[in-house]
């Protein structure tokens, strides 16, 4: 008797690589994170849609009624309404802790955050995506994470003023060279980088400071460095360290 197996094609791909683990225990493996190339935003979706069929209306139309959407949809998880799209569902969260039904809010004490949580449409996605490995990071230097640590948001926005923390491999801001330091570079115009004036821990592996705007949407973060590992000898000029992903300004 013959046996068939059906075999489906993976219709998605996701690019990672591979960066040293450096948590305890975690001695002679890697973690995987994306190498995201861009970031898609509204106008780019609609032009995915058009091209893929299905949609007959225009592209102004479709912008107008998502842009509308979207924006009376913050006003409702603002009103404190959890928002079910199908894919996913957003909601308000109250941080920290209250000794007592007594105690006001304080919003440094309780922060507020949004809470995303997938469910079944978007998680059975992943029977769908083929995950390419790509290689080990780049072995010299690498940003492997950036954190806005108030919003809780990693390698995807960073809010001006906020504090933020980058982790990674010989990024310590070093050297005599007036370039050396924290950049955020916007992709649609990298002339235009901004260079962090306030930096705090200042390590190997990680890097914090207080984020600045650069008046663009889309970033990338940047470490200009002329150190190579070493307290006392210095590369000639700075490396330039790219995370190999994109920040929103938000």
């Amino acid at each position: 008797m013959a046996s068939v197996y059906s075999v489906s094609e993976k219709l998605h791909k996701v690019r990672v690589k591979l960066y040293p683990n450096y948590l305890p225990g975690g001695e002679g493996t890697y973690i995987a994170r994306t190498d995201s190339e861009a970031t898609v935003d509204i106008k780019d979706i609609i032009a995915f849609m058009i091209k893929r069929g299905g949609y007959h209306g225009s592209p102004d139309e479709a912008f107008e009624t998502i842009t509308h959407f979207l924006k009376e949809m913050g006003y409702q998880i603002a009103d404190g309404f959890a928002v079910d799209l199908g894919f996913f569902t957003l909601r308000v969260n109250v941080g920290g802790t209250f000794r007592s039904d007594k105690e006001p809010y304080d919003p440094e004490k309780h922060p507020i955050a949004f809470l995303f949580q997938a469910l079944s449409p978007m998680l059975n996605l992943r029977d769908d995506i083929e995950v390419i490995v790509e290689g080990y990071a780049d072995a010299h230097a690498w940003i492997s994470e950036y954190t806005d640590l108030e919003e809780k948001s990693v390698n995807a926005l960073f809010r001006p003023g906020n504090m933020f923390s980058i982790v990674g491999h010989k990024i310590k801001i070093a050297g005599g060279d007036p370039s050396c330091g924290v950049y955020l570079v916007p992709v649609d115009d990298p002339s235009k980088a901004v260079k962090i004036r306030r930096v705090g821990e200042n390590t190997a592996s990680h890097v914090s400071g207080i984020a600045e705007s650069t008046g663009f949407k889309r970033n990338r973060v940047e470490i200009r460095t002329q150190y190579e590992g070493s307290s006392t000898k210095f590369l000639k000029t700075p490396r330039i360290i790219t995370g190999g992903f994109v920040l929103e300004e938000a």
